[in-house]
């Protein structure tokens, strides 16, 4: 058995994943479009294309498992600072962020992630950080 677990929004309130995404795009950080053939990790997340990628490769529908499911990240600082660990050393992240410079928009991206981070974060301590995303867990029988 095989357990994948996929990003996906689910709620009616994005998760962060979604949001940052559209946060990135609003403020025009865009970089080159992907290769031909690419498929955006980002589609994981929808269960009718989990589906249709596990039947191309021969795995009927009825040994595929989807079920929704969350994860927080819990960060011992701030927002402010979890962001600095984002910015440091998530990929996609740290791609924005070199992408925002090179047209001399690094600040503004700064800002309105932490607005972002801010907003989605339900800590109850001021020096914490605690931001649910909602995922696809993806169960496949094989």
């Amino acid at each position: 058995m095989c357990s994948v677990s996929i990003s996906q929004r689910t709620s009616s309130k994005p998760a962060i994943g979604a949001q940052a995404k559209q946060a990135l795009l609003t403020a025009g950080f865009r970089k080159a479009p992907p290769p031909e053939g690419f498929i955006s990790p980002v589609t994981w997340g929808i269960e009718g294309n989990v589906i249709e990628r596990f039947g191309g490769a021969g795995v009927s529908k009825e040994k595929i498992s989807c079920v929704r499911d969350s994860y927080v990240f819990n960060f011992p600082g701030t927002p402010t600072e979890f962001l600095r660990i984002f910015r440091e050393y998530y990929g996609p992240t740290m791609n924005a962020f070199d992408a925002a410079a090179k047209n001399g928009r690094a600040d503004d991206l700064q800002k309105e992630l932490e607005v972002l981070f801010n907003s989605q974060n339900k800590s109850s301590s001021k020096g914490a950080t605690s931001i649910p995303a909602t995922f696809l867990r993806v169960t496949v029988s094989v």
